[in-house]
């Protein structure tokens, strides 16, 4: 029988690795405020606008799955019968 490798299912290496994220977290951060940008329009050079304009990306498909598309493709429960 093949063993599963369950990684997260340990409590320590959930941990070790939400630290790992902060940390890469963090460096983006820092590189995001350090490396000049070029953008096009002039709120493409704030500080954290891309992190921020993905962040509201997902959100807003999150909520648009949920309210809007759910209506669309869900169905009653007695379609099946």
């Amino acid at each position: 029988m093949k063993k599963e490798f369950k990684f997260f299912d340990d409590p320590e290496n959930v941990r070790k690795f939400r630290r790992v994220f902060y940390m890469v977290c963090v460096v983006l951060l820092i590189v995001d405020l350090v490396v000049p940008k070029h953008g096009y329009f002039f709120w493409e050079n704030w500080p954290g606008f891309y992190a921020a304009y993905g962040f509201v990306a997902c959100v807003s498909l999150v909520l648009a799955a949920k309210h809007i598309l759910r209506r669309i493709v869900k169905r009653r429960e007695d379609y099946y019968d």
